[in-house]
């Protein structure tokens, strides 16, 4: 039997390492493999963000607030498929679908429900959110603004990465090329009127849930991220600027060393890669990453394992230098987590924080001859793949060729089939059976959703000026077409309670539909 030993990206595991640490990379100095703050978690811990929402804003209010006062440092929320992809609650395609993956959100009677009671000066909110994350960013300073927040200090995070969502998630609405354009928008309306904000968290996440390596994780984000920089300095934006306010989306799996390995590897390519694109602010150059624990890794069979999952997972991240961290339920592949596993959750970064003493030093794997040798294979052979994509012209170019779907689809097609011959052991699915399961309480949403949220976008059409909200949305159809920045007249519209379909609606009528 052969005795020899891969990571999950094919990178062969030797016996013995004696590479040492390249003493000139310091932390918080470029290119910031060791870590962006010269004292990391001595300085501050990272965020703990707990990812809710579901069923009605009345609900997931409930749950932030449970949150908060469980030591949560700012909120992540989760919108339902028909939020995601500009559907009202009631078009016949959100049927089935409403509450039921997270929150729905058909106005912004709803985000102000969402957030009731919660101040938004006082928290950092992130919202995954791509297709329509232009409206529900909008919705979000609308309520700010009516809180009476100065909406220059509002910080925050929108994901805003479409790119991924055509090569691994596909909750997309419009073309390429027209949501580039909404996305620079965003870039260019928020760099002057809400400075504080992230006006993209480029995902790695969903492509690594969609069956990636490491490796290809770190590679098709770090080109999709090149694609929206060009795209915003071609639109005249300064990198120096708008770079400040990038951040990145990245999973955390079950191989320790390798995500360890990864997330140092990517903070040392994206340096460079700015550096190349013309930004010489050091803040411009780093790597700021918020981390998710693997979803796809979670698994049904004896599901309390999961907890040992994800501790390892969030460690990795941690030891991994990340700037904010979800940890998910151990139930989530049952369901949507109950309040007890969002508790065991929270506190299992919370253990890590304050009883573990990782957090004590610096990029505590640095130096390791493992570590150090993987991280520099890691980045080899992701710079491999980002040669091919530039090659073809760039990352949209990479995804209209399916060239990345490709990759990730084969990718994961390997990965199965391990786990079905038994190479790969996956603990309660393939190996350590147990003949009874015992199956957790489960958190179900029902239909009943659609109804109240029927009744809800009832009330506000028949209270909002009608007439002044057909004006809004003549003119957004209007800035559509001529090119003018959307974000205001999305703003103005969501201020007179025009709904996200019907701002959704108005787009798809000038942009179209993209169809893979």
């Amino acid at each position: 039997m052969s005795d020899k030993r891969i990571t999950d990206s094919g990178i062969e595991i030797n016996s013995l390492y004696n590479t040492p640490i390249p003493m000139e990379e310091l932390s918080g100095q470029f290119p910031f493999t060791r870590g962006i703050q010269s004292d990391m978690y001595r300085g501050r811990h990272w965020t703990m963000r707990q990812y809710a929402g579901f069923s009605t804003a009345e609900e997931s209010n409930k749950r932030y607030k449970y949150l908060l006062a469980n030591g949560t440092m700012g909120l992540s929320v989760a919108f339902d498929l028909p939020t995601q992809i500009g559907y009202d609650s009631t078009h016949a395609m959100s049927e089935g679908e409403v509450g039921k993956v997270g929150v729905a959100i058909d106005t912004l009677r709803d985000i102000e429900i969402l957030f009731d009671g919660i101040e938004l000066e006082k928290i950092t909110t992130s919202m995954t959110i791509n297709a329509t994350a232009s409206t529900l960013l909008a919705m979000y300073i609308a309520l700010a603004k009516k809180q009476g927040a100065d909406i220059q200090k509002i910080s925050g995070t929108i994901q805003n990465d479409i790119l991924k969502e055509y090569a691994a998630r596909g909750t997309y609405i419009y073309p390429p090329k027209p949501s580039m354009r909404i996305i620079t928008d965003i870039f260019e309306y928020c760099s002057k009127e809400v400075p504080k904000w992230n006006t993209i968290s480029i995902s790695g996440y969903h492509i690594r849930e969609a069956g990636s390596t490491a490796v290809q994780e770190i590679a098709f984000t770090l080109s999709n991220a090149k694609a929206y920089a060009k795209a915003a300095i071609e639109k005249g934006l300064d990198i120096n600027v708008f770079g400040q306010r990038l951040s990145f989306f990245f999973n955390a799996h079950n191989n320790f060393f390798e995500e360890i390995a990864k997330f140092r590897a990517a903070r040392r390519m994206w340096a460079k890669m700015a550096k190349e694109l013309g930004a010489t602010n050091p803040k411009a150059q780093m790597l700021r990453f918020h981390t998710q624990t693997g979803g796809s890794t979670l698994q049904a069979q004896q599901s309390d394992t999961n907890i040992v999952r994800v501790t390892l997972q969030a460690l990795a991240a941690v030891m991994g230098g990340t700037q904010s961290l979800h940890t998910n339920g151990f139930d989530e592949a049952l369901s949507l987590p109950t309040e007890n596993a969002a508790r065991i959750a929270l506190r299992t970064q919370q253990i890590i924080a304050y009883e573990s003493g990782v957090v004590d030093t610096v990029d505590p794997m640095g130096g390791s001859f493992f570590v150090e040798e993987l991280t520099n294979q890691i980045e080899s052979e992701a710079w491999k793949y980002i040669e091919k994509i530039d090659a073809m012209g760039g990352a949209v170019s990479a995804i209209e060729e399916g060239f990345m779907q490709k990759e990730i689809a084969d990718a994961s097609y390997r990965y199965q089939k391990e786990i079905e011959n038994n190479q790969k052991v996956i603990v309660g699915v393939n190996k350590f059976t147990a003949e009874e399961e015992v199956t957790p309480p489960l958190f179900r949403v029902d239909d009943s959703i659609r109804k109240i949220q029927t009744e809800k976008i009832a009330q506000v059409k028949a209270e909002r000026n009608e007439k002044n909200v057909q004006q809004l949305l003549a003119k957004l159809e209007q800035n559509a077409n001529d090119g003018s920045n959307l974000m205001p007249t999305i703003i103005e519209s969501v201020e007179a309670y025009a709904t996200l379909g019907e701002v959704a609606d108005v787009l798809r009528k000038t942009f179209g539909e993209y169809r893979a």
